[in-house]
């Protein structure tokens, strides 16, 4: 007699995650038309960047008729510094209710049930489910107790799920998620995904690398087996992540380790195109992807430091365009560079909209002249360290510890996001600008 497998409910608004191959949640390079073009190539589900809870408790839901998205937005309330009069929203998500639709599922950053819940709420009947961060290795993220420091605090890790489950997806009947890293021993993380799969999550995503491991370091894939067994009895989806460089690679992969499914990071960052098998052609030309891309960011409108970040990421750093596209002021420019001629009218029009083109130069210029750092490089070095030191309060006033003024010393990493708590915006947006 055969057994059937036992498998937690999928909710009626939410989606298995079984024989899945998704984009992996990336600061940056998981904003919307990343997304949309990682659909077009055959992603099955696509992860959005995570955003911190705290950014999004307080934003306003609007839709945008010209790009037909769903807007997430907010002004700053970062009460250290004089606001202007008249304050500009912050865009915190965008979605696209129709073509991603079913898809797309919602990373969020918290340590907090309350806060998670009550953030969750606001996108939960526009996403296909709810994913928690408990994977992050970065400062940023550790710092507030979200990310990986979930991993040292699976009693809170566990809570948030539990009321995420509850309160969230059985409300709007969509599925509750979490990713996780590895731990120092099998033991270990063999504890932790048992203690998870017991809060009624539909599905779980294992990095495979430990906490201190960085994206170059090979990835670990000794416990995936052991993972997805536990995963398989207790009828939660099994992801894994972790060097999937294509489609055709993570199907042997799933066959291999017993897994679910699998989720493309880096490779997709390269080459969106790495979502189709070779029996359906395979990785597209750079230029190819490239015309895609920009395309998609036309369409919906999107920040131009986003689309230019990609575009440094897509475009080859040997291509002899390379250094003009990464230098390139707008949309119109950059179009002109890559002679995408079918583009412009739009380029010119999206440029108009955004602010870019004609007036970009004159608005860097005044944004300097403002600036304390540009008037210190200009020689006004004294009067600038003057002035800043006669408003800074020691870091002791100010709520920091040696240790955070050391964490938040260093470089900033796209993986993870800088949960920008205290003002209210999260990182992906802020690195989009």
């Amino acid at each position: 007699m055969t057994t059937i497998p036992k498998r937690v409910p999928i909710p009626r608004n939410g989606v298995d995650y079984r024989g899945k191959i998704v984009l992996a949640p990336m600061v940056r390079s998981g904003e919307l038309p990343s997304r949309l073009l990682a659909l077009k190539y055959g992603a099955d589900l696509v992860w959005g960047p995570e955003t911190v809870d705290k950014s999004m408790i307080g934003t306003i839901k609007k839709i945008n008729p010209i790009t037909s998205t769903i807007n997430f937005t907010r002004y700053p309330s970062n009460a250290s510094r004089t606001q202007p009069v008249e304050q500009k929203e912050s865009l915190i998500y965008r979605i696209h209710p129709t073509r991603e639709r079913r898809k797309l599922i919602f990373q969020i950053g918290t340590s907090s049930p309350t806060f998670a819940v009550e953030a969750a709420k606001l996108v939960a009947a526009d996403v296909a489910g709810i994913d928690v961060n408990a994977g992050c290795p970065k400062p940023f993220s550790t710092s507030g107790g979200m990310g990986a420091a979930l991993l040292q605090t699976p009693d809170l890790l566990a809570s948030i799920l539990t009321a995420l489950v509850k309160e969230v997806g059985a409300v709007y009947e969509i599925g509750i998620s979490v990713k996780i890293r590895l731990l120092e021993t099998p033991e270990r993380t063999e504890a932790l995904v048992r203690k998870l799969c017991d809060t009624g999550i539909t599905g779980l995503t294992i990095h495979c690398r430990t906490t201190p491991m960085r994206p170059r370091e090979r990835a670990i894939r000794e416990q995936l087996r052991m993972i997805a067994d536990i995963c398989r009895e207790t009828g939660v989806a099994c992801l894994m992540n972790g060097d999937v460089k294509n489609k055709d690679e993570a199907l042997e992969l799933i066959q291999e380790y017993g897994v679910d499914g699998a989720m493309i990071a880096s490779a997709a960052e390269a080459n969106f195109s790495c979502f189709r098998t070779q029996a359906e052609g395979g990785l597209l030309p750079w230029r190819e992807v490239v015309h895609e891309y920009v395309k998609t960011a036309l369409e919906v409108n999107n920040k131009w430091g986003n689309t230019k970040y990609l575009l440094g990421q897509l475009v080859p750093g040997k291509a002899e365009v390379y250094r003009k596209v990464t230098s390139s002021k707008g949309y119109t420019e950059m179009c002109e560079i890559l002679e995408l001629q079918d583009l412009l009218d739009q380029a010119r029009e999206v440029d108009e909209r955004l602010g870019l083109g004609v007036n970009y130069k004159g608005a860097v210029k005044k944004a300097k002249t403002k600036n304390k750092s540009a008037q210190a490089a200009g020689g006004s070095m004294g009067k600038a360290m003057a002035h800043g030191n006669e408003s800074k309060k020691p870091l002791s006033e100010r709520g920091v510890t040696a240790t955070t003024a050391k964490d938040m010393g260093g470089s900033y990493d796209v993986e993870c996001q800088d949960p920008l708590m205290e003002q209210g915006i999260s990182a992906s947006s802020v690195l989009a600008v």
